[in-house]
């Protein structure tokens, strides 16, 4: 530890204002232990799969179940309360017009743009509907606004209140300086990215996508990440969890081949990665940062080991930070900011994507030229698998859905798998990615989906024509 506090003069961080002061001796050690115990926690909730039940999760995974299971049907009023504060508070505040305070946490919730008021107002609609019944089918049904409000929300409020609250432990005591420097050759060499995004690969892969997500989105918004890079990194490591990649498995009919199915995804993944960053529109977004200049800098001092930088920069982290109670004070304006600001936008785009798959021809439409393609790689019953890929873009589940009355076990497994990679979809990546500071549109999802459905596509079904 001696060989670390000999080189403290040096700085850490790259802040290109004022670089935090480097802890010296009994501060060193005590900045150690607070970047090795917060860090461990971190990546013990976040990372590490385990058994459980039956089935490989994670420690938030298994919070996660628990409060859920604690809520049981009183969700759907907490569900209903959060969509309608939000539209109401964001009305108030634009026909109001009251002099709120710059920074305050009531500013931040409610004073939003007429784009998002009236989204929150669909959101509110729908979700009214949905509990009365009242209202058109296509609103309604069981398998549209019926997925959002009684499958996907009852999930995404208890996981939002374990992630957001523990998600410092994370990214703010010094595992992204930890892992980023000594990623940071490969990633830039391989995905054109800074280091610490691996730690966003790793909670997206092991957690869930929305997890990594929340990770990006903050880490862009603190400027650690370029508008590109945060592009790249949404798009590209926004996984699905190892338990859901199952589920669809299972869901889809080829869970008995599942090591398999994991394997080509995972393979699929890395070369989509690989791709993605260096083609449009994702290279073609600007390396300009939300606060104007970058905070970072993964340059490693001449005199420092690959190793020795790592640790320094990780324990100056950690040494920086404020106390838990500012933090977690923090982490609770955030959690307000996702429920008040994610949860309408999810009714509101989720609803209508999944109406749009359910009862009109859209997708059939989206998905005619697919089928040739399908055909050329020998995909057995293509016009059946086209549509079922293209649905993907409303919610990853619909592809195994749809999927499962296939015949052909060969283009199921390709349909399951390419739904994972696929990563793009509206009732809940979409949504939030369209919510946050990351500068990308409806269309631009859109293309991004089918450049990541075409390169899954080729990859996957190599694999498959080798297995079947």
């Amino acid at each position: 530890m001696s060989n670390y506090m000999d080189k403290s003069q040096q700085p850490i961080l790259g802040n290109n204002t004022v670089d935090p002061e480097t802890p010296k001796a009994g501060q060193w050690r005590a900045a150690m232990w607070k970047f090795l115990l917060f860090s461990a926690l971190g990546i013990a909730l976040f990372i590490i799969p385990f058994q459980w039940d039956g089935k490989v999760t994670i420690l938030l995974g298994v919070l996660t179940d628990a409060l859920q299971a604690a809520l049981g049907s009183y969700v759907a009023y907490i569900t209903m309360a959060i969509v309608s504060i939000s539209c109401i508070g964001a009305l108030a505040v634009k026909v109001l017009k009251p002099n709120l305070d710059e920074g305050s946490l009531t500013k931040k919730l409610f004073d939003i743009d007429w784009f998002w008021v009236a989204t929150r107002f669909l959101g509110m609609l729908f979700v009214w509907m949905i509990y009365l019944q009242v209202g058109p089918e296509f609103i309604i049904n069981r398998n549209t606004g019926g997925v959002i409000f009684e499958d996907l929300i009852p999930i995404l409020i208890p996981l939002f209140f374990f992630a957001i609250l523990s998600l410092p432990f994370l990214t703010d005591f010094g595992l992204m300086e930890f892992l980023g420097t000594l990623a940071s050759k490969v990633f830039i060499k391989l995905f054109k990215l800074p280091g610490r995004s691996a730690v966003d690969a790793m909670s997206s892969w092991f957690g869930a996508a929305s997890i990594g997500l929340l990770v990006t989105m903050q880490e862009y918004d603190k400027s650690f990440y370029s508008q590109r890079e945060a592009a790249v990194i949404a798009t590209t490591f926004s996984v699905t969890s190892i338990a859901f990649t199952y589920v669809v498995a299972k869901t889809i009919g080829v869970d008995n081949n599942f090591v398999f199915f994991y394997l080509t995804i995972a393979l699929t993944g890395f070369i989509a990665a690989i791709i993605m960053p260096r083609i449009p529109p994702l290279s073609l977004k600007p390396d300009t940062y939300h606060s104007g200049k970058s905070m970072l800098d993964e340059g490693i001092p001449a005199e420092y080991t690959t190793y020795q930088w790592a640790v320094n920069r990780a324990v100056t982290r950690a040494h920086s930070m404020p106390s838990l109670g500012h933090v977690f004070k923090g982490s609770v304006n955030n959690l307000f900011d996702i429920y008040f600001g994610l949860i309408p936008v999810i009714f509101a785009i989720g609803t209508i994507g999944l109406g749009l798959a359910e009862y009109t021809p859209l997708f059939n439409w989206l998905a005619t030229p697919l089928v040739p393609l399908l055909e050329w790689l020998q995909i057995p019953e293509a016009a059946k698998a086209a549509p079922a890929m293209i649905m993907g873009f409303a919610d990853m589940y619909l592809p195994a859905l749809v999927g499962k009355s296939i015949e052909s076990e060969m283009t199921r497994f390709i349909v399951g798998a390419a739904s994972i990679t696929q990563i793009i979809y509206m009732s809940e990546v979409g949504a939030l990615i369209l919510k946050s500071n990351i500068k990308l549109n409806v269309l631009e999802l859109f293309l991004i989906f089918i450049l990541r459905t075409l390169i899954s596509l080729v990859v996957i079904t190599s694999v498959a024509h080798l297995l079947y």
